[in-house]
């Protein structure tokens, strides 16, 4: 998907990474690069053009469009793809546009929405209410040649088919990665004290009415591994890093956080960087996401190298973990426990095996529902996304199609 600018771009922000001078010196051992001392977080970040809630400027072109309607390089004629009940859209369906925009029409089928194919729409706006969106969207882009950019108000995009992101590769896709980020880093620092403080012994204690004192953990000197660091990774990373824990990070591009602050280690992806941080971390976020390659990655192999008596955190998508291989490895000891906000089935079924076990804290993928969550996905393409549009400027988390994220 990306256009042969952003291939470029990418390829020479990566050659700037090596040449921009550092006053740092770094370590580097096969897969991994370890930091020293580091200048600054993130070099590619900028070139990437990534958006975080915390981080990030907002409304910048907004306000540009306020200010200054000359700026205007084009006009969006948006076609909503969602459930015209979703609440979390009414600021799309029922508030006002930024200054040359209008919405043309809202539905959940192509028969809904293809009388408006004479008005030529130029965005699609694709909300995970719409049931069977992988099946829809490729109807609907069929229905509208004129589209130029599909927006998706998730992080995740595997509601969508692989196959289809690929054959409409010529359209720049876009989500909304950054919003959620936040409140899972915060589910993280509680699941690790969860078991380093022993709270299934503190509820029972209670229960019992049992005055019993015992030892309990620090987090501090322990070693958090974060398999997919991508900004969900990262704002977990920021918590760690303030509780005084070590950070050995793993992506498909380690050369981004080369120079992290963060991350005392990176590794690439791959059998064995995954086992190699699975090995010395005592605590293990996952955060992937789930695509043809990621599926079933943490497997029997991955536990099987873990620090006996890890903990380990699964909030990204369920499928890339091997549910089997967690439970023998929960039931074996291997593992202390885990914490598990996303399942490979979801509703995770009566009877399943997690279900009895102990050690298992399990929350039904609501970790990052928070009561605005939505609304501010919907915030994110009307107040930065939609007028960078507008202006003709390069939009935020560009989704790399090949990828799947």
């Amino acid at each position: 998907m990306r256009s042969a600018f952003c291939k470029s771009l990418q390829v020479a922000s990566r050659r700037t990474i090596f040449q921009t001078p550092v006053t740092s010196a770094f370590l580097t051992t096969a897969g991994s690069t370890r930091n020293i001392q580091t200048p600054r977080a993130d070099p590619l970040s900028k070139e990437y053009k990534y958006w975080n809630r915390e981080e990030s400027k907002h409304g910048e072109y907004a306000y540009l469009l306020d200010m200054s309607p000359w700026s205007v390089k084009r006009e969006a004629r948006i076609v909503s793809l969602s459930d015209p009940n979703d609440s979390a859209n009414d600021a799309l369906h029922k508030g006002k546009l930024p200054y040359s925009s209008q919405l043309l029409g809202v539905g959940k089928t192509v028969d809904e929405l293809k009388d408006l194919a004479d008005k030529e729409p130029n965005v699609l706006f694709v909300s995970p209410s719409c049931p069977r969106a992988c099946l829809v969207l490729p109807q609907v882009l069929e229905a509208f040649p004129t589209i130029e950019w599909v927006h998706v108000r998730s992080a995740g995009l595997d509601f969508l088919s692989p196959e289809e992101l690929q054959s409409s590769s010529s359209i720049p896709f876009t989500n909304a990665k950054g919003a959620f980020s936040s409140s899972l880093a915060e589910y993280t620092m509680m699941s690790c004290s969860y078991f380093a403080k022993n709270l299934p012994r503190l509820m029972r204690q209670k229960q019992a009415q049992n005055w019993e004192k015992y030892d309990v953990e620090e987090l501090r000197g322990k070693t958090l591994g974060v398999v997919g660091y991508g900004d969900i990774g990262r704002a977990t990373a920021k918590l760690a890093n303030a509780y005084g824990m070590r950070v050995v990070a793993l992506r498909r591009h380690p050369e981004i956080s080369v120079n992290d602050p963060l991350c005392d280690k990176v590794l690439g992806t791959g059998k064995a960087s995954l086992n190699e941080l699975m090995a010395e971390s005592d605590y293990v976020v996952c955060s992937a996401p789930s695509t043809v390659s990621t599926r079933g990655m943490v497997n029997a192999d991955a536990f099987a190298a873990a620090k006996e008596g890890m903990v380990f955190i699964n909030l990204g998508r369920g499928p890339v973990v091997d549910e089997k291989a967690l439970v023998k490895a929960l039931k074996s000891g291997q593992l202390k426990g885990a914490a598990l906000d996303v399942f490979a089935e979801e509703p995770l079924p009566k009877g399943h095996d997690l279900w009895g076990l102990d050690n298992v804290l399990i929350s039904p993928h609501n970790m990052d529902q928070t009561e605005t969550f939505m609304h501010e996905a919907t915030s994110f393409f009307l107040m930065e996304n939609l007028p960078r549009f507008i202006c003709g400027e390069d939009l935020l988390n560009r989704v790399d199609v090949k990828a799947g994220y």
